[in-house]
């Protein structure tokens, strides 16, 4: 193993991971199916808030084909991003959920359909805020007391902070803080299999459908569930903005962390390729 820290930053300082949570989301999703509080990933979304109304503000002009289209999201469509719903990754997507929502279910799913659901790819972080809440539903707990209980608390993490919506809904698109080493035992657990010290803590088969490729995106890497995956198969990664990143390289045997604060275009997918790979492969 090999490590390096930067001042003021040391083994023990945790950082924001971003969306680098969506991938221990994704874990969560698959334990509680292992364990049937969720039946399967064609599990309708809107099912899992009985009583609820998401036909949005406009509703008088929601189209039957619309109403049609959200009654069949399913789990798969929030892991693989395809859920069909309006929503725009930026700032101002974000100010208006945490400024006019408390409850940030209901602002995601009131959200118009732009697509019909598992055909088009678009990165959505209330997509994945979703699983959390239909993590919580399911397991009749909260969602950081099931991770505790089933994911961190088997990998050792110790600690783990969580920030929550005004519901008190750990959030699923971002949030979770982490020390590096903690972020290396999902990619480490994802490596072998979901296997841990001899627990299977993950399905090895939600293991292998999470980290293969479900569906093309508009970049360079492919998606999976919560994961992405590179197109030549040599490796998948949790991503998170300004360069939180989980990279697990199956053929080397090899698992590398970053951690860091990067305004522009993040240049770790390069390091990993063009130095970190070549350096660990037999014969260089």
């Amino acid at each position: 193993m090999l490590e390096k820290y930067f001042a003021p930053y040391g083994v023990t300082s945790p950082h924001e991971l971003y969306s680098c949570t969506k991938s221990f989301v994704s874990a969560l999703v698959g334990i509680a199916i292992n364990k049937g509080l969720i039946s399967d990933v064609q599990r309708p979304v809107v099912g899992f808030f009985p009583g609820e109304d998401f036909s949005g503000t406009d509703s008088a002009h929601t189209s039957a084909q619309q109403i049609l289209y959200k009654q069949s999201i399913t789990v798969e469509n929030l892991l693989t991003m395809s859920s069909g719903l309006e929503w725009s990754e930026n700032d101002e997507t974000y100010r208006k959920m945490y400024m006019s929502y408390a409850d940030w279910v209901k602002f995601v799913l009131d959200a118009p359909m732009v697509a019909e659901p598992g055909r088009t790819f678009n990165y959505s972080s209330g997509g994945s805020h979703l699983l959390s809440a239909i993590v919580q539903k399911s397991a009749a707990m909260n969602t950081y007391d099931f991770a505790r209980g089933n994911l961190f608390g088997p990998l050792g993490i110790k600690n783990p902070i969580w920030e929550r919506d005004p519901s008190g809904i750990p959030i699923g698109g971002w949030g979770l803080h982490l020390v590096p080493r903690d972020m290396a035992k999902l990619g480490y657990l994802y490596l072998h299999g979901g296997e841990w010290e001899g627990k299977q803590v993950v399905p090895s088969l939600w293991v292998r459908e999470s980290t293969r490729s479900h569906i093309h995106t508009d970049g360079n890497l492919q998606y999976g569930y919560q994961w992405w995956i590179d197109p030549s198969g040599s490796f998948f990664a949790g991503l998170g903005r300004f360069g939180q990143c989980i990279f697990v390289v199956p053929g080397l045997d090899l698992v590398a962390v970053f951690t860091a604060h990067i305004e522009t275009n993040d240049p770790e997918i390069d390091l990993l390729r063009k130095y970190i790979i070549p350096a660990c492969s037999p014969g260089q």
